[in-house]
């Protein structure tokens, strides 16, 4: 029973670490952030974070991952990121973006996500040139993601959640079909 015990307070402990983490990266950056402060915001010791991570570079690996996605038809998948990526983006999608041109973790977690993403849009599309069509599509929604969490272009002001999405059902429709 100790045992139990034990060790579900150490795996509360390593969830608070990465939750806390998820929040300091997107805050600052995986420059900016500090084992010190995500210490202090999970409301530990510094040396647990250490102690349940090794390193600031393995805790920023464990914090961004992204979740992996199931979808029954590439426009509706689509669809849903899109909508995702329309609201607030959560702390590690914004850590790992806001990280991926300057950290190489955050660059190789984003790549592994993305092609991956590539390549199973790939498989649900048809057409000899699908791998292209989930190309351009993932890339896309990394522009849009970029465009309006980080650069907040002004067009985004003018376009509301609907408007958005109405305009990208057309898109996603055309993509996901046989070409």
């Amino acid at each position: 029973m100790t045992e139990t015990s034990r060790d579900a307070k150490r795996a509360r402990t390593a969830q608070r670490i990465l939750e806390a983490a998820r929040q300091e990266f997107a805050t600052h950056g995986f420059d900016g952030a500090t084992i010190r402060g995500i210490a202090g915001a999970a409301g530990i010791d510094p040396s647990l974070v250490m102690q349940h991570y090794g390193s600031k570079a393995a805790l920023f690996t464990a914090a961004v991952q992204l979740p992996g996605d199931n979808a029954d038809s590439a426009a509706e998948h689509l669809l849903e990121v899109l909508t995702n990526r329309l609201r607030e983006l959560p702390p590690e999608t914004s850590a790992l973006v806001r990280s991926m041109l300057t950290v190489p973790e955050a660059a190789d977690t984003m790549r592994t996500y993305l092609d991956e993403r590539v390549d199973n849009l790939t498989r649900s599309l048809e057409g000899d040139d699908a791998h292209l069509r989930a190309l351009i599509t993932v890339s896309g929604i990394l522009g849009l993601t970029i465009t309006q969490h980080f650069l907040k272009l002004r067009a985004f002001d003018d376009a509301s959640h609907e408007e958005l999405l109405h305009a990208a059902r057309g898109w996603t429709e055309y993509l996901s079909r046989d070409s």
